[in-house]
């Protein structure tokens, strides 16, 4: 049996792999996230080690670009433009963008459009307002959710810290209709340098992934699966549906 466990207070969605995303108000979410969610990256042409994509734990100011709209785009309501860190707007698509984080990286990279995204792990990452406040209060740093690049964030109700966790194996839905959005959730978060990133300047503060680590071997948040296409709307309830049988991870 579902039951009430919050309400979501955020959504994000980010268009470029590792660049800088964008608030929402409203989402429709399909079989592969959110629209427009993570369907572009940069690539690193002959790199064949199995994970091709320029991320910002390889160039941090990475999450200092920032993508933009400035007509029609390819779809999804996808950028066109992106702004750099010193404010020039270059074409998404362009050689002249390319050439530039090419430059800053040290080798040669290419955009691409995957219209499936381009994920790390699931399609869906969600995470509590009070896990973002208590990794940074353990860290010693300002809490921060962009830091951790969720799409989805949640102030639940009991407002403990972790409590994602106790949500593996179950399924979230999204308001009370009988069509709504419904993810299941599959796996906790394992967090990489990223989080350890100032969203505003790029500079690193080692204290947050190791906080993490201590608190929590690693790992903050969950991810999920899409099971139920439909829209999540700032504001609106989330219900838990818990596994028939409980499930545990290492």
């Amino acid at each position: 049996m579902a039951t009430k466990v919050g309400d979501v207070v955020g959504l994000f969605r980010y268009p470029v792999k590792s660049m800088r995303g964008e608030a929402q108000e409203v989402v429709d979410v399909g079989w592969h996230g959110l629209d427009g969610d993570r369907r572009l990256a940069f690539r690193r042409p002959g790199d064949l080690g199995g994970f091709p994509w320029l991320t910002a734990s390889k160039l941090p100011e990475l999450i200092l670009f920032s993508p933009l709209r400035r007509g029609p785009g390819a779809g999804d309501g996808l950028p066109t433009h992106v702004r750099t860190p010193e404010g020039a707007e270059l074409p998404l698509l362009g050689q002249e963008l390319a050439a530039d984080v090419g430059r800053r990286v040290g080798s040669p990279v290419e955009m691409t459009h995957l219209n499936r995204g381009i994920f790390d792990e699931a399609s869906i990452s969600i995470i509590t307002s009070a896990t973002v406040g208590e990794v940074g209060r353990l860290a010693g740093q300002r809490s921060d959710v962009r830091r951790f690049r969720p799409n989805v964030l949640i102030a639940t109700l009991r407002s403990l810290p972790f409590e994602e966790d106790d949500w593996v194996g179950g399924v979230l839905w999204f308001g009370d209709a009988q069509e709504a959005a419904a993810v299941g959730v599959t796996n906790r978060d394992e967090r990489c340098a990223m989080v350890n990133l100032d969203p505003d300047s790029a500079r690193p503060a080692a204290e947050v992934l190791k906080a993490i680590v201590r608190a929590r071997n690693n790992r903050a948040g969950v991810y999920g699966t899409v099971t139920r296409r439909g829209r999540i709307e700032v504001g609106q309830s989330v219900f838990f549906e818990p596994a028939v049988e409980p499930r545990s991870e290492a």
